[in-house]
């Protein structure tokens, strides 16, 4: 039996092939994580925004809860004058 000059494709081309696929699996799943860390740090930002928005509504909002600076210097001693 002969064998044939030419070798086959899968002989001739599974190594690179298989460095091209292990490499693009790589580099999806490095893009993934760094997607990941971004979102996280995303959220962080927008969650201390979202809370100083409701700490400012909740300025504005009671603001007649809190007592008046004549208020707060007269002594109440319970007594209606």
């Amino acid at each position: 039996m002969s064998q044939s000059p030419h070798t086959s494709v899968f002989r001739r081309f599974w190594k690179p092939a298989a460095v091209t696929a292990a490499g693009g699996t790589t580099g999806v799943v490095w893009f993934e994580e760094m997607m990941l860390y971004a979102e996280e740090i995303l959220a962080f930002v927008f969650l201390n925004i979202l809370i100083g928005v409701i700490y400012l509504f909740n300025i504005f909002v009671f603001k007649s809860h809190f007592p008046k600076r004549d208020q707060l210097s007269k002594k109440t001693t319970g007594e209606k004058k």
